[in-house]
């Protein structure tokens, strides 16, 4: 199996396993933190977004990064809400068929990006109910730090669904 195949399958494991109880207003304040907590103890900046509902519940633009990185932010939730998959998940698949977003959906790239850092909130029992999404590090570093945080918040060991 290929590392590509391995990563595919991994992310759809974590996309089954990182499922949450119930998600309000604390519980996105909780993951936001945690997500911030994280890139502090790895001195990285990013910004950080979770939303519910297509309601924003928190932000925040650590030192560091751009005013850009908003806009990562916002097209890589808008692929999340679009197809309830991780944006990492669905550049990879894409990828791996040699095709992208614009052309499966024909969806503009100026409002859709496929890069790792948006991950699905779902509740068990429920669905998607909305999106995390970090921008600032490189893609597979801002999906394995929502990784983290999710895998924290949903009493996950992270070394079960982490990727290699």
């Amino acid at each position: 199996m290929s590392k590509l195949d391995q990563d595919l399958q991994r992310l759809a494991l974590q996309e089954q396993v990182l499922q949450l109880s119930q998600f309000d207003e604390a519980t996105a304040w909780d993951l936001g933190c945690r997500i911030k907590a994280i890139c502090e103890a790895r001195n990285v900046g990013v910004t950080i977004e979770v939303r519910r509902a297509k309601e924003t519940l928190f932000f925040y633009a650590m030192q560091g990064v751009v005013p850009n990185n908003a806009e990562w932010v916002r097209r890589k939730r808008n692929t999340v809400e679009l197809l309830h998959r991780s944006s990492y998940a669905v550049g990879l698949a894409h990828g791996k068929d040699s095709t992208s977003l614009q052309l499966k959906s024909g969806v503009s790239l100026n409002d859709y990006a496929e890069h790792g850092g948006s991950f699905p909130i779902r509740v068990r029992g429920v669905g998607c109910v909305g999106a995390v999404t970090v921008s600032g590090v490189p893609q597979r570093e801002d999906h394995a730090i929502v990784v983290e945080a999710l895998a924290g918040l949903c009493g996950v060991a992270l070394g079960e669904v982490a990727l290699d």
